[in-house]
């Protein structure tokens, strides 16, 4: 059944479903979006007490519900100077060493950094020998992407691509899955040096967005844009830790890359544990 499923995203129209699931999620249907927000509310388990509104008949339409803001307070960022905070909800697919300019995507699966960001070697120079971190948003989660440290938007780059699911199961049987998928990547400049911060786009992700920019896609491309961001000015784009960054209107993966020599992930990190935004995430190095 597995292989099935691997199978039909080879073949299935994916960018087709997306846009049409990303329309029907926009529009307002009344007692039907409730309907269905009650139903994936109950599906999924979700706990709207955490939710800045409670009720399904509080949201127009389903992406309004699905890019829910929580509570004020709910999510505590850690404070700490030498901390990184959890950029998302979602649970840890993999993480660790880039190495020889790899990552890994799920056991037997490594992957070019170099592709994931967008093919130019410039871009993904930095971060040789450094960590990097892949987290899955699943359906449930809450699904804002914020900043796990301070930084300036040096970058932000659209890569076009596919859009196979994101989950375990993909992952472990697609080769190149987050460098194949289409993305958006942004490039920061922090306290650490650069930093990448890449949205992966999966089946049904009907929808991209940053703070600065808007949706980002749809529409898809065939190529590869670049949007370079001044470091200085009213035209600059700086954030702060634990700010919101972005959104997904529909699950995906966040994948975070580190320079060498910067941080090192807390114990609590592993694959499959659980992450929740703004809690320690790593600690960053004395260079004492």
């Amino acid at each position: 059944m597995d292989k099935v499923k691997i199978a039909l995203q080879y073949v299935m129209p994916k960018h087709l479903l997306s846009r049409l699931v990303g329309y029907l999620a926009a529009a307002r249907l009344g007692f039907i979006s409730h309907a269905l927000i009650n139903l994936f509310i109950k599906a999924y388990k979700i706990n709207m007490a955490e939710a800045k509104f409670e009720k399904a008949s509080d949201y127009a339409s389903f992406n309004e519900f699905f890019t829910r803001p929580l509570k004020d307070g709910i999510r505590p960022i850690a404070t700490d100077a030498d901390v990184v905070c959890q950029p998302v909800d979602g649970a840890i697919s993999q993480l660790g060493d880039i190495v020889d300019g790899k990552l890994i995507q799920a056991k037997n699966h490594n992957y070019s950094l170099q592709a994931l960001l967008g093919g130019d070697a410039a871009t993904a120079a930095p971060y040789a020998g450094g960590k990097f971190a892949t987290i899955y948003l699943a359906p449930k989660d809450y699904h804002r992407i914020h900043m796990p440290i301070a930084g300036t938007l040096r970058e932000m780059i659209y890569v076009p691509g596919d859009l196979f699911s994101v989950n375990p199961l993909t992952a472990e049987n697609v080769p190149d899955l987050f460098a194949r998928n289409e993305r958006v990547v942004t490039i920061f400049d922090t306290e650490l040096g650069p930093m990448a911060l890449v949205l992966v786009g999966a089946t049904i992700v009907a929808s991209i967005e940053t703070v600065w920019a808007g949706t980002v896609t749809p529409p898809a491309g065939k190529d590869v844009f670049r949007w370079t961001y001044p470091a200085t000015g009213p035209q600059a784009v700086t954030l702060d830790k634990g700010a919101e960054m972005g959104r997904f209107k529909l699950g995906s993966t966040v994948i975070l890359a580190f320079q060498a020599g910067q941080i090192e992930f807390t114990d609590k990190q592993y694959p499959t544990a659980v992450t929740r935004m703004g809690e320690p995430f790593a600690e960053i190095v004395s260079k004492d």
